[in-house]
């Protein structure tokens, strides 16, 4: 991934591609996902105007710095980049990948943004300590978050998936559950302090996301979600999207929902300045 550090404007999102899928447990293919959502993100059957009003074509408004490469030592090159862009004073905006990678990029953000609040969107908590053998699987990034400290709070929006141990999880991490039978609960996107937003593409009901690795009927809509990031209030200082898996997509569908997804994610970031 290149850096150039000149003719960044402090405070811009910055996009940045992380092919990883190497915790995912049952499918693999979200590694893939990178480079199909920029392709639907820039397809002409659409304009690069989000709903905000936010013309997203236009020079300098954001920037796209490719994709991250690694060999080894994954999670240490990822933390390293995103540090990179953070010190920078941009906001980097990290395209999965499974949601392991959310570990490193919080640890990236944590460390430099004190008092950081992780908005999370997810059919899953993702709080096992361990799932088959490992703890850095994609189930698990929010303990080990947690466990490190690393944020102020973690709020979590749409979950279906509780267990029993995940809910003994939560409790011991005081993490704030807003389950799917729970909405509407737009308010809860006021946020104090600076937001770390991680977007698991399996938030949304499968009708409108199949390309997924695990399939949760029962999900939010996709103007459900779109409400939920434009109501967000508190200043977002970097984001992922993950989990999108093209191998189960159908049709390109759900490369064009995650690509809206990050227009008006990019939309919202813009607004709400550097």
């Amino acid at each position: 991934m290149h850096h150039p550090k000149t003719q960044r404007k402090p405070g811009i999102p910055v996009l940045v591609g992380i092919p990883f899928d190497g915790n995912s447990s049952f499918l693999r293919g979200s590694a893939g996902a990178p480079g199909l959502i920029r392709s639907a993100f820039h397809s002409s059957s659409s304009n690069y105007w989000s709903e905000l009003g936010v013309d997203l074509g236009s020079e300098g408004v954001f920037e796209d710095v490719g994709d991250l490469h690694f060999r080894h030592n994954v999670f240490n090159a990822i933390e390293q980049s995103i540090g990179d862009l953070v010190d920078q004073r941009l906001r980097p905006i990290s395209l999965g990948g499974d949601h392991s990678i959310t570990l490193p990029l919080v640890r990236a953000v944590g460390k430099r943004i004190p008092n950081l609040t992780i908005l999370h969107f997810d059919a899953h908590p993702d709080l096992y300590d361990e799932l088959d053998g490992s703890r850095l699987s994609h189930a698990c990034p929010f303990a080990r978050i947690m466990e490190e400290n690393l944020v102020k709070r973690l709020v979590q929006v749409g979950i279906r998936t509780l267990n029993g141990h995940q809910r003994e999880q939560a409790a011991r991490f005081g993490v704030e559950i807003v389950e799917m039978r729970d909405l509407p609960a737009v308010n809860r996107m006021k946020i104090d302090g600076p937001i770390y937003l991680s977007f698991d593409m399996d938030v949304l009901d499968p009708a409108f996301a199949p390309g997924i690795s695990h399939r949760e009927p029962g999900g939010m809509s996709v103007r459900e979600v779109l409400t939920y990031l434009h109501a967000i209030q508190g200043k977002i200082v970097a984001a992922d999207i993950v989990e999108f898996n093209p191998v189960q997509d159908v049709s390109n569908l759900t490369a064009m929902v995650a690509a809206k997804i990050l227009k008006e994610l990019l939309g919202v970031m813009i607004k709400q300045g550097g």
